[in-house]
């Protein structure tokens, strides 16, 4: 996509150079050799992402030393042509093509190059060179074409990856699952560290809050420099949005989150907090062009379809919400404000647009990316009713009008997916949720988070009382991992896949369950759940094989 003349014009004298790092020009017959920049640039590995089915967005960051106090990764001012290549085969023996773009330090030496004129529906595999150094390989996939007939699709989504907290192991084993695609939720980073996971602390890691870009360029810096992470961004595409912590903690609009200084309550000053995280999450992920920040200005919330299977909408219930009713988020009982007709998670704009993207969609599947969970989570067993307003339970009327069109508009076989909440679970989503005769016309699988909460457990306190106070919420885990999805025109089958520890590395995955939404029928149904988690080996293998027992076979 093309910028625009008042994204160049704020880019100033540096604009030629910092445009290259989204759009790339192209390059001769074969890398070139050039001198070496002292020091192995591609520490931080290589990604891709928002795929088309004629073209894919390729990054990397130039960082030969990813923790440099000073943010800049042990970079120079200059900029750097960073030379690709996109081939058929692994070897490079059959290249597609080739090109440059410039790293730039305005955009803290990251590229994204958009590559087209691709096969759509197809693996590809990609390299970058810089001075005298090629990053490690990535694979990545352009999706079907419009309308193409798709059998069948596989992906998994993630969030809540604390570096502090734990180790990423679960991403070693994404890497290796059968998967078209990633999906990732949001809090990729955390703007803080929160707790001591992974024993000694290291001396090089940043420590104190991300307020400023450089803050927020070490937090990414950590996170992507773990090698489990580069695994999974290297095997697959993913798409990117983001939830509170790439910013800070709960927070709204212009409005900063949980805290008391002046990053938080004073708005202009945590527009400018706001406008260094943006900047940090465009130059450290596979964004477009069309990402790219402005100011404390960031367009996340698009849809990409794969053929006529599903259309995948990812939003944004961050950047245009109104302030938690009722306090902070927290979890409260008797605010009537939350009902209020005027209070907005998703802004009129982003609702107008999703509300009409869904209605015209003809693909089989919906899937809505969303950052916090939108059933009903009433925390009290008893007849009272205590609930957090960070989540949809406090934009209650965004909520109604959201699932009363998918009724109303007839949509087809809406799906929402689900981060933010460190555990796992299936729920029904009802037209209305204070009223439990209100028919079902969505389901939500919530994912747990790959790191953050430490090591987890099967079943906890909080597992117990929502199972107790929620009849919609047919799952609960606690333990760390993701969901496998696997869909087809008949059914999607979410896998909740779990390891048992993260406070050291090196655990096993295990399948904790399976529940299905078969095509037209909305609501969750129980595939398959053992009585207590295992090592994973055998109830995994059983599945895998199509050993899927009970009542959703």
């Amino acid at each position: 996509m093309a910028m625009s003349r008042r994204q160049l014009l704020r880019f100033g004298a540096a604009g030629s150079a910092a445009v290259l790092a989204g759009t790339g020009v192209a390059a001769g017959s074969r890398f070139t050799r050039t001198r070496p920049l002292g020091g192995y640039p591609f520490r931080l590995g290589v990604a891709s992402g928002d795929p088309l089915p004629d073209g894919i967005v390729l990054w990397t960051r130039l960082a030969p030393d990813p923790l440099a106090p000073d943010g800049h990764a042990g970079m120079a001012n200059a900029p750097v042509t960073v030379e690709y290549e996109v081939a058929h085969d692994e070897a490079f023996t059959r290249v597609v093509t080739r090109g440059s773009a410039t790293a730039t330090r305005e955009l803290g030496h990251s590229v994204h190059p958009e590559i087209t004129g691709l096969e759509p529906d197809r693996w590809y595999f990609y390299r970058f060179r810089a001075g005298a150094d090629i990053s490690p390989i990535g694979r990545t996939r352009t999706a079907p074409a419009a309308g193409q007939a798709m059998a069948r699709m596989r992906f998994a989504f993630a969030s809540c990856q604390s570096w502090s907290s734990g180790y990423f192991t679960a991403y070693d084993h994404m890497a290796r699952e059968d998967l078209n695609l990633v999906v990732h939720l949001g809090d990729y980073i955390y703007e803080r560290a929160w707790t001591n996971g992974r024993g000694q602390p290291d001396e090089e890691a940043p420590t104190g809050e991300a307020v400023d870009l450089r803050g927020y360029r070490l937090r990414y810096s950590q996170a992507k420099s773990d090698d489990s992470l580069m695994a999974a961004h290297a095997a697959f595409p993913w798409l990117v949005t983001m939830d509170d912590h790439e910013v800070d903690n709960n927070w709204a609009g212009d409005t900063g989150g949980i805290g008391v200084d002046v990053y938080r309550y004073l708005s202009p000053i945590f527009r400018q907090r706001r406008a260094a995280a943006f900047q940090a999450l465009y130059e450290h992920q596979p964004l477009r062009i069309a990402q790219m920040p402005s100011g404390p200005n960031m367009l996340l919330h698009r849809r990409y379809g794969f053929g006529d299977l599903v259309d995948f909408t990812l939003l944004d219930t961050r950047q245009y919400r109104s302030k938690q009713a009722c306090g902070d988020g927290s979890l409260v009982s008797g605010c009537d404000d939350r009902y209020a007709d005027d209070r907005t998670i998703l802004g009129a704009r982003q609702r107008d647009w999703l509300l009409d993207g869904l209605t015209s969609s003809p693909a089989r599947w919906q899937i809505l990316g969303n950052q916090v969970a939108m059933a009903r989570s009433d925390y009290d067993p008893g007849p009272a009713v205590r609930l957090g307003t960070d989540a949809w339970d406090g934009y209650v009327a965004d909520r109604n009008t959201l699932l009363g069109a998918a009724a109303d508009r007839d949509v087809r076989n809406l799906v929402v997916i689900t981060g933010d909440r460190h555990h796992n679970y299936a729920a029904d989503l009802r037209r209305e949720f204070d009223d439990l005769e209100s028919a079902v016309v969505a389901a939500e699988f919530t994912g747990t988070s790959i790191s953050s909460g430490g090591d987890g457990a099967d079943m906890n306190d909080t597992g117990r009382t929502l199972l107790a106070a929620n009849p919609d919420v047919k799952f609960f885990n606690s333990q760390r991992g993701y969901v496998r999805v696997t869909l087809d025109h008949e059914r999607l089958h979410s896998d909740f896949r779990v390891v048992p520890y993260i406070r050291r590395p090196g655990a096993p995955i295990a399948t904790r369950a399976g529940y299905v939404v078969r095509d037209g029928v909305p609501g969750v149904v129980e595939a398959w759940s053992p009585a207590a988690p295992d090592s994973g080996a055998a109830a995994d293998s059983a599945n895998r094989a199509g050993g899927v027992r009970g009542s959703g076979n």
